[in-house]
């Protein structure tokens, strides 16, 4: 399963009542952070959670609102005695961006690996977190900006009646359902295929903002158990600014949602001029129903189906 919160859901600047867009996932003990805009920090506490676990943070391109709350957050996890790598995922001049902000946190006692976004779609596998990908697409902002989709996998059924025939001893079973491959003292090598299934439907989850509609959005979130994405404006009468900006509107989202046929779409990174999300939901929900105005702080465990 996987925990998913959206800290905050503005753009451009924080307000009283939402914070700027920022997404926590954690997974098996490990968080995952996508975006950290100014009050990220504060966002986080509210929901009581914490910046010590944070293994990863990727962002989706460098303007202020999705990067200014980096030094802080550094900070923090620094004063918490953290030690271990953190690794940082963006489009190219990551390095460079990041050591220019930390010239108000200069000293650290945890490294920073740098993974720098080169290709139109790449693929992380971030260390210790075993069956579960980051799959990075570019998008079309006024800046190069990339999506995310995060990809939790899921093994097949484990087959006691396979282990029982091929004379499997009990004692490697675990091992095996985790997908470890066994050389035993006799000669022989035990392989997870031998005794699990085809693969199983995993967990999918897709988020992106600042960007026009693309094909590569679509395609990423095919059929995504969750797609959170960007609606800057809801009023109708906003659609050509969208356009000179490289935004979205919330219709325009709701279109790549129905192509995508994804399960359920929250709306987030709205404009500042943006008062009440819900006046648009009505004709938004007309393209695609499962849409949600999503607000600071919303919250979801997505789990494996049954089966």
């Amino acid at each position: 399963m996987i925990d998913v919160c959206l800290l905050g859901t503005g753009g451009m600047m924080p307000l009283p009542h939402r914070w700027l867009t920022s997404l926590m996932i954690r997974y098996n003990g490990k968080s995952i952070l996508i975006d950290c805009g100014e009050a990220t920090q504060i966002a986080m506490r509210k929901i009581g959670w914490s910046p010590k676990p944070i293994d990863v943070i990727c962002f989706t391109h460098y303007h202020a609102d999705h990067i200014s709350g980096l030094p802080g957050m550094l900070l923090t996890m620094g004063n918490a005695e953290r030690t271990e790598p953190l690794l940082l995922i963006g489009p190219r001049g990551l390095e460079k961006v990041v050591n220019s902000l930390r010239v108000i946190a200069p000293e650290l006692p945890f490294p920073i690996v740098f993974h720098e976004l080169e290709e139109a779609e790449e693929i992380i596998s971030p260390e210790g977190m075993p069956d579960f990908q980051i799959r990075a697409f570019k998008v079309n902002h006024n800046v190069t900006c990339y999506g995310y989709s995060m990809i939790l996998s899921r093994t097949g059924k484990f087959s006691v009646e396979q282990a029982l025939q091929r004379g499997i001893d009990r004692q490697y079973w675990n091992r095996l359902q985790k997908g470890e491959t066994i050389a035993v003292p006799d000669g022989s090598v035990y392989t997870p295929d031998m005794v699990l299934g085809a693969a199983r439907k995993g967990i999918h989850l897709t988020y992106t903002t600042d960007t026009r509609p693309t094909e590569s959005i679509v395609k990423n979130a095919e059929g995504a158990d969750l797609f959170i994405c960007e609606g800057m404006y809801g009023e109708p009468d906003k659609k050509a600014k969208a356009r000179e900006y490289k935004h979205m509107t919330f219709y325009e989202a709701a279109e790549m949602a129905r192509k995508a046929q994804v399960k359920q779409m929250w709306l987030t990174h709205y404009s500042p001029s943006l008062v009440n999300p819900n006046e648009f939901m009505a004709e938004t929900k007309k393209i695609f129903p499962d849409t949600v105005a999503a607000r600071d702080g919303r919250m979801v465990t997505l789990n494996f189906q049954e089966g």
